[in-house]
């Protein structure tokens, strides 16, 4: 991954509405959340979740799939490795580590 992919992404989750998305999506799993799930347990309006939602799928993030009526969306589990993995793949390699390597 290259550093402006991985600030696309960590941009897109530096907004709270979206991180929350985020994170609800990632604890649904593989299955994902259909998207009035999601809005209820957000408590926001549609439009507003329809925006956060856009971001995240723009960034790579977040995969839509459309399922009859229902739009489920899902964490994309490799795309959040590689960001975590591009955030820690040189750990230390500058010099002594303060954390413990199995910490990285």
């Amino acid at each position: 991954m290259d550093t402006d992919t991985a600030a696309n992404r960590l941009e897109a989750l530096g907004n709270a509405t979206r991180l929350s998305v985020y994170r609800l999506l990632v604890k649904a799993g593989e299955q994902g959340l259909v998207v009035g799930d999601l809005r209820r347990a957000l408590d926001i309006p549609p439009s507003t979740l329809s925006h956060h939602l856009a971001h995240l799928v723009r960034a790579g993030l977040v995969i839509q799939e459309r399922n009859g009526r229902e739009l489920v969306c899902r964490a994309d589990y490799g795309v959040m490795d590689s960001l975590l993995g591009f955030l820690t793949d040189e750990c230390c390699a500058g010099g002594t580590c303060a954390i413990t390597k199995t910490g990285c």
